[in-house]
């Protein structure tokens, strides 16, 4: 990565800040970082950035991620998380430089029996999960060196998380009721930055599932955070359909890390030992 110039758009999220601290570390690499002071969803404001910096790699970590806020607001949603990655496209092919776009397992509409590798139908429910594979779509179209990365359930340092979600409500609750039919894989924000950050210097191209190993349900995952805490709290299992204040996700959004796999460039760890090491904040080791 020696004399490389990588530009995090949406640094100061919980996979974009992670990303910057890994590269930051790198004294041969320039980091050029931008969040809200470069709005993605204007194609002058990325034009100028791209133009003025002339990164080698583009890393997309900007989204619009809640949920709830996407089903809200539908043309915000595809404002950020498509014209954003369509707009980001344009300014790589521009500058010439690889995009290495973020992406999701909501892509998926959850009615799989069996993992999902890159190679696999999507068909998205939510607003969220279309306006990201929207997103896909302006990059592969217009990006001609690009990568998208789709990963699962990702949690790190910032307040929207589940794993936050959790900690937070050990607080005040004495019984926590968390879906027993919604099926993938936590992901640490660390330990993807770190294929990520391997992603920059590689010669591979295309989409890549990134997931951290093995898999749960979000009650399986919720016991695990409340054992690894200490707390004496009750977790019960509910169907999602259960709680209509949440947005139903696709219930099963397990991903292969198939390319990851036979290409022979990483290996994910198992999703409890990424927890275990996030919550004891060994996560850098």
């Amino acid at each position: 990565m020696n004399g490389m110039s990588v530009w995090i758009a949406g640094a100061r999220g919980q996979l974009g800040s992670a990303i910057y601290k890994i590269l930051h570390e790198n004294v041969n690499v320039e980091v050029l970082t931008s969040d809200l002071d470069v709005d993605v969803r204007n194609m002058v404001d990325v034009d100028s950035f791209a133009s003025m910096n002339h990164p080698d790699v583009i890393i997309n970590c900007a989204g619009m991620t809640d949920l709830a806020m996407c089903e809200r607001n539908v043309e915000e949603a595809y404002r950020v998380n498509a014209l954003g990655a369509r707009n980001l496209s344009i300014a790589a092919r521009k500058v010439n430089a690889k995009l290495i776009h973020i992406s999701t397992d909501d892509v998926f509409d959850g009615t799989a029996k069996q993992p999902l590798n890159e190679f696999d139908r999507t068909n998205p429910l939510t607003v969220y999960g279309k306006s990201k594979l929207a997103g896909e779509m302006f990059v592969r179209e217009l990006a001609p060196k690009h990568m998208v990365v789709r990963s699962s359930w990702i949690y790190g340092n910032t307040k929207n998380n589940f794993v936050r979600y959790i900690l937070e409500e050990l607080l005040t609750e004495d019984t926590i009721f968390v879906p027993v039919d919604q099926v993938s894989t936590p992901t640490s924000a660390v330990e993807l930055a770190k294929f990520i950050v391997k992603l920059v210097n590689s010669s591979e191209y295309g989409i890549y599932h990134a997931s951290c190993e093995g898999m749960c349900s979000r009650y399986e995952f919720a016991k695990e955070i409340v054992r690894l805490s200490g707390k004496n709290v009750n977790i019960e299992p509910l169907t999602a359909g259960e709680n209509p204040s949440v947005v139903n996700r696709p219930r099963y959004t397990l991903l292969d890390n198939f390319m990851m796999r036979v290409s022979g460039i990483y290996e994910m760890p198992d999703w409890k030992e990424a927890l275990a090491a996030f919550m004891a904040g060994k996560e850098s080791e």
